[in-house]
């Protein structure tokens, strides 16, 4: 069988792509070398609860565009992400606003509170950020930095804060308001159902199949389709000629417990240096404690999560875009540009950390380049 379409990777970007393909008149095969649909976005069912296998996925976005056409796909519940900062047993509302100063400081106006920051960015003489760390002071003051951001952001990154670039830490939300929507997005919930049949209904009709490494078995498959869509690691589909690119990788603990509530909330970061892991999801509050059915869960799953530095043969997560990775990117992307036949898109195949509504964007805007052209 020949197909105009052979798309590596069944995660968001693949599969919007290869539903428009087919909603073009193509024919198109989808292969993923894990067991399941859905890339890092899966989600599988322990007792009820739909789990984030590959960590905590919220989706969130400002385009009414993106919103509209992934809602012909799944329908979202009203989550909103409200995470909160555990430093040594003291908790503290993130993101960072008036709940946070409050605790910190005992300020009770945000007048007292802006003044409070002002007067910490002023002992720290900053005056133009040039890392991670000064810039995290200048926004929230030294306290919260150390308390908060510090512990949390080297065990994430594995590096210094001195020696991250301060571009990280720039989105951070700071409010003086009383107002803990981390993302304060227009539209924002999470699929009922699970990521899982949102990407099922995607992938609808169209050929599946699992447990299929593409880079092993490239030469074979390529010659099955016209073109490729290639949402693996781009470094990796050039054999890693000129070196590996980098990234921080995850590894999980989940337990399920016989308990009906472990930590009260979603998300739990754990800022202090001392925990090894960054923090701890409780996977049922993304559903209001619910199962499918609206009952209520008697049981609760939980998953720690580590972040590491990758390695060949772990799961690569986050890119480290520093200037030595870039340069070495733009390499690769130099390769990718001259393969006429193949598409690189999506996190692995741009080396570009995306947020969910972003690579629903980019794989809708190929399309109109790659179909309706």
């Amino acid at each position: 069988m020949k197909y105009d379409y052979l798309v590596v990777g069944s995660g968001l970007y693949g599969s919007i792509f290869a539903h428009e393909a087919r909603s073009h008149g193509k024919k198109v095969l989808v292969i993923d070398k894990r067991s399941n649909i859905g890339g890092n976005v899966f989600t599988e069912v322990i007792e009820g609860i739909h789990v984030h296998r590959y960590g905590a996925h919220i989706f969130h976005t400002n385009n009414k565009k993106v919103w509209d056409y992934i809602n012909q796909f799944a329908v979202f519940n009203r989550f909103t992400n409200a995470p909160i900062a555990n430093y040594q047993g003291q908790l503290y509302s993130l993101p960072f606003n008036m709940y946070t100063f409050n605790k910190m400081w005992g300020v009770v106006t945000p007048e007292e509170a802006a003044k409070k920051i002002g007067e910490q960015k002023k002992i720290a003489v900053i005056t133009e950020p040039k890392n991670l760390e000064e810039q995290a002071i200048s926004l929230v003051g030294t306290d919260i930095y150390e308390k908060l951001i510090k512990g949390y952001t080297e065990k994430q990154w594995g590096r210094p804060c001195k020696e991250l670039p301060s571009f990280i830490i720039k989105r951070l939300p700071v409010r003086f308001t009383f107002d803990n929507n981390y993302f304060n997005a227009l539209y924002q919930g999470i699929p009922m159902g699970g990521y899982t049949k949102m990407v099922e209904n995607l992938l609808d009709g169209i050929e599946v199949r699992l447990n299929t490494d593409y880079l092993v078995n490239k030469a074979t498959l390529d010659a099955q389709a016209d073109k490729v869509v290639y949402t693996g690691p781009i470094d990796a589909y050039f054999d890693y000629k000129y070196g590996y690119l980098e990234y921080r990788s995850l590894k999980f603990e989940t337990e399920l417990l016989d308990q009906p509530n472990y930590q009260g909330n979603a998300a739990v970061n754990y800022t202090d240096k001392e925990t090894p892991w960054t923090r701890i999801i409780e996977h049922k509050w993304f559903e209001f404690g619910k199962d499918d059915n609206g009952n209520e869960v008697p049981k609760t799953v939980i998953s720690r999560e580590y972040s590491s530095e990758w390695k060949p043969g772990d799961e690569p997560y986050y890119p480290v875009n520093d200037e030595k990775n870039e340069k070495l990117y733009s390499v690769y992307k130099g390769l990718a540009d001259a393969e006429d036949r193949v598409i690189f898109g999506g996190r692995l195949g741009e080396y570009k950390y995306y947020d969910m509504d972003a690579v629903i964007t980019a794989a809708l805007d190929v399309c109109v380049k790659e179909l309706e052209a």
